[in-house]
């Protein structure tokens, strides 16, 4: 019999999820907070080219999940980071590669190509910038489920007529929804144990300097052990890029919770800085911008790849269920689909 899904979250998780209730013969509404899909694996456009600020590339380990990208052809490229290296706190190569080198993929022309692809049969059915604030039961309908959401000026909406409700958004805000709509508090008590880390992000562009001429070090990536920097990309060194010399640096997990709350204006300084220690660029970027992301690395994951309460109708997934890898997010939000998908 087919039924009729909301699922909270247009990550890598909740498109996964989405596509494969679809796909089994059901209807599904994704709700996204945000004006564009993708999560974590978002892309920011500048005039300056493009920064993948998120998820940096992934890897492919599943064999599902290499079934899924054929699904979506030429859309992902393998990158070649140049032979990866791991840097000191000053900024001098200690090890000359990873120890272990898997295929790194990338999406083009950014992360959030892979998203946008597989949410394209269901573009009829997503409501971006529409943040849902409460669960509750349908004031018709009491076996079924309804949203109230608050959109763009605050404007408030109730969807209605839901058979379930999927959350695949971040740990702390399924658990802040589940309990503002005094739901399910043994899906919210098994959640209490997952941590996941802030990350800091800047994104820095140099107009004057386009590949195949680049400022600075000769590597494209970098794992970093300086205090501030955990990983430096060169956004033009990835296939189907402008060639423009533009960098991402992510502040190391420690580093960003302890300056949570700094202004962004003092963030972007310090990192600045920090990227000039580690590359040696002294110039200073036409476009310098950060991006604060509350929950981006999972410390301590749930330990299994979703929850799934059949006689409640609420479910909730994403990465931080396995780990913090994009396809982590896959196989959580496919597997949360899956189980729905039997006991319905």
């Amino acid at each position: 019999m087919t039924q009729h899904f909301a699922i909270i979250g247009a990550g890598i998780a909740g498109i996964t999820c989405a596509r494969t209730l679809v796909q089994a013969g059901h209807r599904v509404t994704v709700f996204e907070k945000s004006r564009g899909l993708g999560g974590r694996m978002s892309t920011r456009s500048t005039p300056f080219g493009s920064f993948d600020h998120g998820a940096q590339y992934f890897t492919v380990r599943d064999p599902r999940f290499a079934q899924a990208i054929e699904t979506a052809p030429g859309v992902c490229k393998p990158w070649s980071a140049n032979a990866v290296r791991v840097l000191d706190a000053m900024g001098r190569v200690v090890e000359a590669a990873l120890p272990h080198r898997e295929p790194h993929w990338v999406a083009k022309p950014g992360m959030n190509a892979l998203v946008k692809a597989w949410a394209q049969p269901l573009s009829a059915q997503v409501q971006l910038g529409s943040q849902v604030q409460r669960i509750s039961r349908d004031a018709l309908y009491k076996h079924q489920w309804q949203l109230h959401t608050a959109g763009e000026e605050n404007t408030q909406q109730v969807f209605g007529g839901f058979d379930g409700v999927l959350l695949a958004i971040p740990p702390l805000q399924a658990q802040a929804l589940l309990r503002d709509s005094n739901l399910a508090p043994a899906i919210s008590k098994q959640i209490d144990a997952v941590q996941v880390a802030p990350c800091w992000t800047l994104m820095v562009a140099f107009p004057h300097a386009a590949q195949p001429i680049t400022l600075g070090p000769q590597w494209n990536a970098a794992r970093s052990n300086h205090h501030r920097v955990a990983w430096l990309a060169r956004e033009s060194s990835k296939p189907g890029r402008n060639q423009l010399e533009r960098w991402t640096i992510q502040a190391s997990a420690a580093w960003s919770q302890e300056h949570l709350e700094d202004a962004p204006e003092r963030v972007q300084a310090k990192l600045l800085k920090a990227f000039s220690e580690i590359t040696g660029i002294r110039a200073t970027p036409a476009h310098a911008d950060v991006h604060r992301w509350r929950y981006a690395k999972t410390l301590q994951p749930l330990g299994h790849s979703h929850v799934w309460d059949n006689k409640l109708g609420i479910g909730v997934c994403g990465d931080w269920c396995l780990g913090h890898r994009v396809e982590d997010g896959f196989v959580s939000g496919l597997e949360l689909s899956l189980a729905v998908a039997k006991s319905r």
